[in-house]
């Protein structure tokens, strides 16, 4: 996921001097890794994760955050934060208050963070210190629900313009029953998580989707799929403004695409798979360029500039 001030909001030229760095999760390793967009000077900033998924960059305040699944059947997910080169690391969403979180997105003009819950069918969000946790869709309850993975929450972003929430339910293995939804970042007053009306449907019937970003300059939500081909193994985009009958399919062939980060004024995206693949490619798909690859079990993604 990329965060939204060091690439989104700034122009171009307001970043001189900032060099691109990527941030990538490796699930089987429980590492976090960091190195140039184009994959050289790879270190090893974090290790002794618990299983971690998404991942995002405070570039201003120097900061990651990132989700830690834990068991998937153990109520052990949690969030964590450290300085840039890995040093100050410090647990804000500790164990046992959201299930397993997987992709993470910053909020940096009202110090937020949302995420996204898989087991626990939430999508939620709280302070940048980790206080004022508030569920803000719950797609379901208890165990019967959990065995249900249209119910799952995965991706996730938000339009700030609009003020409104993005997020995936995968639906099973390559289902094609994933769904993406949208609704307003704030309950409708007098409505609950469980029960808001303003939830809409922006796609259904997906194989399998998974993490999702924004390009706001461009008004189009980009997302990774990891089901089967054709439409699966694939990296979709859509306009949200003037939203099209079918997403355009601007990168295939991925070996179950994960995470995905956007460097809008430089016009790139990142991708990552799950058998160890990181890819750039122009936000057109043009160019695609494999990388790194073997790197183990990758999750989350981010880009910022520094």
């Amino acid at each position: 996921m990329t965060e939204a001030l060091a690439t989104k909001s700034k122009p171009r030229q307001a970043r001189k001097g900032a060099a691109g760095r990527l941030f990538v999760l490796e699930l089987s390793g429980d590492r976090i890794h960091s190195m140039s967009p184009d994959g050289s000077d790879r270190k090893t900033i974090v290790t002794n994760c618990h299983l971690p998924d998404g991942i995002v960059v405070d570039a201003e305040a120097g900061h990651i955050y990132w989700t830690n699944m834990g068991i998937p059947d153990r109520d052990d997910g949690s969030i964590e934060r450290a300085d840039l080169d890995g040093g100050n690391r410090r647990t804000i969403v500790p164990l046992g208050v959201t299930h397993s979180p997987k992709q993470i997105h910053l909020d940096k003009e009202n110090g937020k963070l949302y995420w996204c819950d898989r087991e626990g069918m939430r999508v939620m969000r709280a302070n940048l210190d980790g206080l004022q946790i508030e569920t803000l869709v719950e797609a379901g309850r208890g165990d019967a629900d959990r065995r249900d993975q249209t119910r799952w929450c995965v991706g996730i972003t938000i339009d700030p313009e609009r003020q409104q929430i993005y997020w995936t339910q995968k639906g099973p293995d390559n289902g094609n029953e994933g769904r993406i939804f949208h609704a307003g970042l704030e309950i409708p007053s007098g409505e609950l998580a469980a029960n808001r009306s303003d939830i809409e449907v922006f796609f259904d019937h997906l194989p399998e989707p998974i993490d999702l970003e924004l390009d706001l300059k461009n008004r189009m939500l980009y997302w990774t799929d990891r089901g089967d081909p054709p439409r699966g193994n694939t990296v979709n985009r859509a306009s949200i403004d003037a939203k099209p009958r079918a997403p355009e399919i601007v990168l295939t062939h991925l070996m179950e695409g994960i995470g995905i980060a956007l460097d809008v004024p430089g016009d790139q995206m990142f991708v990552t798979d799950f058998a160890g693949s990181v890819y750039s490619a122009k936000l057109d798909g043009s160019g695609e360029r494999n990388f790194l690859f073997a790197l183990g079990n990758l999750t989350g993604i981010a880009y910022a500039e520094l």
